[in-house]
């Protein structure tokens, strides 16, 4: 399998418009940036995991040329509003050619979708389920959803298991628990999980996971090989920036700690300082998977 991280970045990317926070601030100096967070699986089908608003833009900055399936992990702006612009790839090929993309969500991801673009069935897309538990029907690859928790306003929320070649790859999505645990999720050789803040926040409105929250759960699964972080966000509070006062900016419950000294972790505002807490992190947890903080454009041989 082949993986492409297309986009790393939160629900508005990196850096956020209007914001002047350390994060953003620091991003724009290093001419970083992150869109929103979509991956794209060579296996035996071309799969494209979420379509979210940056897709024209992640297309051809990737050299993207083909498509054979569309996976939704659930129903926010950010993993579906980007279906519109595969009208183009209907477009673009002779009538008696064409064959509507096979799409995979849960049915309650589905509800959504279809009232903004149920227009695309039929021509442009093929409306397939997702039933959590069972593998997607119509592919080759073996592709598993299991439910997650991501809120109230996320009830078609999944993850999936990708298995090829006799590798298998864990993909959480947004989310902030496990609905139940799941047996499918040990030991896979990449787990690609979301790491929203660096800290868990003193109350998570948004429902989604911190690198300290997830920890228990990455020493739980035991990966074998590497672990990539994705959907890296603004929204920790650096100390000293007058922007901390932002809606966005939560307060850490307690901060993520070195366990021998009892120090906090530094809140990281790029992409090497990420990389540079990460490896701390699992470090200093007993972690001894390898961590990739995943940046726009990896592609990676799994």
């Amino acid at each position: 399998m082949r993986l492409t991280f297309l986009g790393t970045g939160s629900a508005w990317s990196l850096p956020e418009i209007g914001c002047d926070c350390f994060i953003c601030r620091h991003m724009h100096k290093n001419k970083e940036s992150r869109l929103r967070t979509s991956l794209y699986l060579e296996a035996k089908e071309k799969l494209l995991i979420d379509c979210g608003p940056d897709i024209v833009r992640q297309w051809w900055t990737n050299g993207l040329k083909s498509l054979d399936g569309v996976i939704i992990t659930h129903e926010h702006g950010d993993h579906y509003l980007g279906l519109d612009e595969l009208v183009a790839l209907r477009r673009s090929t002779v009538s008696h050619a064409w064959r509507p993309i096979p799409t995979y969500a849960t049915a309650a991801s589905w509800d959504t979708i279809e009232l903004r673009f149920g227009y695309l069935l039929e021509k442009t897309l093929e409306r397939r389920l997702a039933v959590p538990g069972e593998p997607l029907v119509g592919l080759r690859t073996r592709v598993v959803p299991f439910k997650t928790y991501h809120g109230p306003m996320a009830k078609g929320a999944v993850g999936y298991v990708f298995e090829d070649g006799g590798k298998r790859l864990v993909y959480t999505s947004d989310l902030l628990h496990l609905e139940e645990q799941q047996d499918l999720l040990r030991r896979p050789d990449v787990l690609v999980i979301q790491s929203h803040w660096l800290n868990e926040p003193e109350f998570n409105r948004p429902s989604l996971l911190s690198l300290q929250r997830a920890l228990p759960m990455i020493r739980a699964w035991e990966p074998r090989e590497k672990v990539f972080l994705v959907h890296i966000s603004d929204a920790d509070q650096v100390p000293g920036d007058p922007a901390n006062n932002y809606l966005k900016k939560i307060p850490p419950a307690e901060p993520l700690k070195d366990p021998q000294t009892g120090i906090p972790y530094n809140v990281p505002t790029c992409q090497e300082e990420w990389q540079e807490v990460a490896e701390r992190a699992f470090k200093d947890n007993g972690i001894t998977s390898t961590v990739q903080v995943a940046y726009d454009g990896l592609t990676v041989d799994i």
